[in-house]
């Protein structure tokens, strides 16, 4: 069975993960590499220091390689961060051959119609994605190749990122030698690993909690209708008990790691536990029952947050396939029981599947970016790259975000 090798690099808030995996063309990979770092120079998914960025990501990429025996010189690369914005936009173009059928050109350039929206001049577009396509006002058509018709629409889903913050991740990545194949929107990277085809057709809202962020996705008809970013993420679960209980970041962290959970029960066994100080040697004791108070007001807020993103897609209520959680954050204990009972809709954790090699450490929320951008890198990755959705054209006319920004670069500055 064919396959290719694809690297995929998540650089996180929390972690840098490259994983290096052949993708075969049935859906299933092999990892032949991971390479799992602390993260560094990131705040709330953006480069805040260069040479600490660097430095995260080549000790990533050396461990990926040293386990793999793979030279890594390309990779799709994760992005995320407070900067990303989103907007809809609809194209429309006749058809332009004598007998009226519909060609990866017109497509191409329903496309490059829609693109033609007022975007500042501080922001660089990141995906263009079909949704779905009209035909002579016939809606809901998902691929018009070949059709015939006189008029072509397009509605697209475009996502931007701010210059600067996708320029510094840009050279992050290749002062250590790596080429970028695509710069890939994180959450949908995600929905890539963790969502079936059957929830992006009867309407499914992904939510990724990272350690700085928390991303979300609206899929419905197929589609994507709505990605936003909330800068809340699991550092901020750990920094409340930090303030709270007043212990030293690393023990609440694994206060939060080890007795956390989203809802606060009072339980038959002990309520305190002994934990690290500030000062050398010092044992503090803590409530439980405390702790996990402090973790359900902020888990209590982010889904608040979340809710008022749904909301402002527009799709409230037409989601029966609820949310699918994924992120390192997402594994708070009872934290989509919390999210169920609060929005009365299905909620499920999402994790990879479909792998072999090193693989088991990878089924968990927290790989789903890194996995998803190997299965992008296999969907969208073909017949040469391109950005979003839908068919590749023939004639080139859509490229990689990556190659895009490095035409940009060439054009405007010295």
């Amino acid at each position: 069975m064919a396959h290719r090798t694809i690297v995929g690099i998540d650089v996180g808030t929390t972690k840098v993960c490259t994983i290096v995996g052949q993708v075969y063309d049935n859906g299933r990979i092999n990892v032949l590499g991971v390479g799992l770092t602390p993260s560094k120079g990131l705040d709330k998914g953006v480069v805040v220091n260069i040479d600490d960025a660097v430095n995260a990501i080549a000790t990533s990429i050396e461990k990926a390689e040293r386990l793999s025996g793979y030279r890594i010189s390309a990779a799709f690369v994760g992005i995320a961060g407070r900067h990303i914005q989103s907007l809809n936009s609809r194209g429309v173009v006749a058809v332009a051959r004598s007998d009226h059928e519909i060609t990866r050109h017109d497509v191409a350039r329903a496309v490059e119609a829609a693109q033609a929206v007022a975007i500042p001049t501080q922001r660089e577009v990141i995906h263009v994605i079909p949704r779905a396509y009209v035909v002579d006002g016939n809606e809901g058509i998902r691929d018009p190749i070949g059709m015939s018709g006189f008029r072509l629409e397009v509605e697209t889903h475009i996502i931007t990122g701010e210059i600067m913050a996708i320029q510094n991740l840009i050279k992050s990545v290749q002062k250590t030698g790596v080429e970028i194949d695509d710069l890939v929107l994180q959450p949908l990277a995600a929905g890539e690993a963790v969502l079936s085809a059957d929830d992006k057709d009867r309407g499914v809202v992904l939510v990724d909690i990272g350690g700085g962020t928390t991303d979300i996705a609206v899929f419905a008809q197929g589609g994507i209708w709505h990605t936003s970013v909330i800068p809340v993420g699991g550092n901020h679960f750990t920094n409340d008990i930090v303030i709270v209980q007043q212990t030293p970041h690393n023990t609440a962290e694994y206060l939060k790691l080890k007795y956390g959970a989203a809802i606060a029960e009072e339980t038959e066994e002990p309520d305190v536990i002994e934990a690290e100080g500030f000062a050398p040697g010092e044992r503090q004791q803590i409530s439980r029952h405390m702790l996990n108070q402090v973790l359900q007001a902020r888990a209590e807020e982010l889904i608040e947050l979340i809710y008022n993103e749904i909301r402002r897609s527009g799709y409230e209520g037409l989601l029966p396939a609820g949310i699918v959680l994924t992120g390192g954050a997402a594994q708070l204990p009872r934290l989509d029981e919390l999210m169920r009972d609060m929005l009365g809709i299905p909620v499920r954790i999402g994790a990879p599947t479909d792998l072999t090699g090193l693989a088991d450490t990878l089924n968990s929320p927290a790989y789903a970016t890194a996995i998803g951008l190997l299965r992008w890198g296999m969907r969208h990755g073909m017949s040469g790259f391109h950005s979003g959705g839908g068919p590749p054209p023939d004639h080139g006319g859509w490229v990689s975000t990556y190659e895009r920004f490095k035409r940009w670069l060439k054009e405007f500055l010295p």
